[in-house]
């Protein structure tokens, strides 16, 4: 369904993206990993059209993004950061973003999931960080779209509001979406994930099942399994 060709992108002289070759066909979640700075969000927002890639190219259903725009319609987003207007409050943000894209058929099933009804007349500057993340996430998924992609879905989330997240994508991923998620917690990549691609320095450096990763380093936790893989390389390569 996605697909990333021999894709470059820099800012200046910091070379972001080099050369990334890498695709998304297959149902499930699939975890983005990488540390900061690898390029996981650029690799998303060329996706998105948010940012150019200077040569490589993108498709999405087999068709090229350059310059098209009805294929972010079958994507729902969430970024990491959020950036509301302050004065506004929490309804009068949906309501907004509802007059401008129709289609949102899960607007009052969220509200409930994430227990906003009480948060709703507030205004956005003054609401918490986690109720913020809240108001994030059910502007994402108010959409019923094919691709789900989540940057960072869990940061400021009370954990009744990170189990009902993981039921939500767990009932997603059963209709046979794709799902893509960065993240930082392994613990809700180990219970979640599917497959795990792990960016470092611009680069695709491993691109593997969740259940083969963990089998070929005979490890039960990711964290311990990927301190393996690139402990692993960095003796290959000091004995070069």
């Amino acid at each position: 369904m996605i697909k990333f060709e021999n894709l470059y992108k820099s800012f200046g002289k910091n070379d972001v993206l080099k050369g990334i070759d890498i695709h998304f066909d297959h149902q499930g979640i699939t975890a983005i990993l990488g540390p900061n700075g690898s390029g996981k969000t650029t690799l998303i927002k060329c996706l998105l059209g948010l940012v150019l890639p200077d040569s490589g190219e993108i498709f999405f259903d087999k068709e090229k993004t350059l310059n098209q725009f009805e294929y972010r319609h079958h994507i729902a987003h969430l970024p990491q950061i959020a950036r509301f207007p302050e004065n506004l409050t929490a309804l009068e943000i949906i309501d907004m973003i509802t007059d401008l894209r129709e289609g949102a058929t899960r607007v009052e099933e969220l509200i409930e999931m994430f227990d906003l009804k009480k948060e709703l007349n507030k205004k956005m500057g003054t609401l918490s960080g986690g109720n913020r993340q809240k108001v994030n996430l059910l502007i994402a998924l108010m959409y019923d779209t094919p691709a789900i992609i989540l940057d960072e879905p869990s940061t400021g989330l009370d954990p009744v509001a990170i189990i009902n997240l993981k039921q939500f994508l767990r009932e997603e991923k059963a209709k046979g979406k794709l799902i893509l998620i960065t993240t930082h917690m392994m613990s809700f990549v180990e219970e979640m994930a599917d497959n795990i691609a792990f960016l470092l320095e611009g680069k695709i450096y491993f691109d593997a099942s969740l259940q083969q990763i963990l089998a070929d380093h005979n490890e039960t936790n990711l964290e311990r399994a990927i301190a393996k893989i690139l402990h692993a390389d960095l003796k290959k390569e000091v004995h070069v």
